[in-house]
């Protein structure tokens, strides 16, 4: 692994106050560790948290999203990537164009509190339960960065969070883990194709964004720009987008190209078993236990929501749900894992690559 590459870029940020556009020029340099933060009680490597630009909520989260039905989205394109998540019949779609300029979503679906966390400098995009120990909290963009990933903090206590270690690294709550809610991220076309009952987080945010428009140039695509310091993995293309399946310290990825020939990888990482299923347009894991271990598994996604059947006759949809056959309201353990650019996943864990 290469030492720290630091690339000097002064970057245009369009940021907005309910309607009014300004430009702010923020210039990145190694070791700009914010003055008034203070280097005690993190649980990170203080020295490489940096100041993304904007100041703490000058990001501003989305905390009253407003949604509309799929067939009043014509701004969407079929291939702009989306994170989905259901809980029962309601079904919603948050998609990166929103996303890339807020990066949290509060959202209260039913008894589940969610907060859609989505880092565009990483391309993460993470679900947390925003209830925990009986309280609730929302969760704010604090603008602070580590490995280039983002920090959200809860509002609740201020504690600042690593999105990508998924828990708190400064603050009252020091040390405490997240609690992960599955999302699924796909393409627009593939995810209303699957659930065309779905609400979608409208462009209508209350905001003055250009949503149409990447605010980061060609970072996605360019494999040697980065914005800010972060440690680099020269196995893989920087941006390439990869699944990552998280135990403790370790990771393990898998790549688009892999499921795309065999479609569903049932594997052994760090002790426990796994099944991996995909195609070109997403990948999903799940945890197989004592007694799902034992099924033999299907590929058959055919374009709606069963991607899986299995010698039971139960077929499965995206988020491990059993929908027909004995085991009806059953669901496959949700795997610790989430989609990112290449490059983000050994930043924070031992990382292999499977078939390499």
């Amino acid at each position: 692994m290469e030492k720290f590459v630091i690339t000097f870029v002064s970057i245009t940020l369009l940021l907005a106050d309910c309607g009014t556009t300004t430009a702010r020029q923020a210039t990145v340099e190694q070791g700009n560790t914010p003055q008034t933060m203070g280097t005690e009680g993190w649980g990170i490597p203080v020295e490489h948290v940096l100041e993304g630009g904007p100041g703490r909520d000058g990001i501003p989260a989305l905390d009253t999203p407003v949604f509309t039905a799929a067939e009043n989205t014509g701004e969407l394109q079929d291939t702009d990537l989306v994170l989905g998540y259901k809980n029962g019949e309601d079904v919603r779609a948050y998609p990166h164009r929103v996303l890339d300029w807020h990066e949290i979503v509060n959202d209260e679906l039913g008894d589940v509190s969610l907060a859609v966390t989505y880092c565009p400098l990483t391309g993460t995009g993470i679900g947390w339960n925003r209830s925990g120990d009986k309280k609730k909290t929302t969760f704010g963009v604090s603008g602070l960065l580590y490995n280039s990933n983002l920090i959200p903090y809860d509002r609740e206590t201020g504690s600042n969070w690593s999105q990508i270690l998924g828990e708190a690294v400064n603050g009252k709550l020091l040390g405490r883990k997240a609690d992960l809610i599955q999302l699924v991220e796909t393409d627009w076309k593939t995810w209303k194709t699957m659930y065309p009952n779905t609400r979608v987080l409208n462009l209508d945010t209350g905001f003055s964004r250009s949503y149409g428009v990447y605010p980061y140039g060609d970072y996605r695509t360019n494999h040697d720009l980065f914005i800010f310091p972060v440690p680099r993995d020269g196995r893989l293309p920087s941006k390439e987008r990869v699944h990552a399946l998280i135990d403790g310290k370790v990771a393990r990825v898998y790549r688009f190209r892999d499921l795309i020939a065999e479609k569903m990888v049932r594997d052994k990482f760090n002790g426990k078993e796994y099944l991996i299923v995909g195609n070109g347009d997403f990948i999903v894991s799940f945890e197989l236990e004592a007694e799902t271990a034992s099924l033999n598994f299907q590929y058959t996604y055919s374009g709606f929501q069963g991607i899986l059947t299995d010698d039971e006759g139960n077929e499965w949809n995206i988020f491990g749900e059993a929908t027909h056959g004995p085991r009806r309201g059953q669901e496959l353990k949700t795997s610790r894992s989430f989609m990112g650019y290449w490059f983000s996943i050994p930043a924070f864990y031992s990382t292999d690559i499977y078939g390499l």
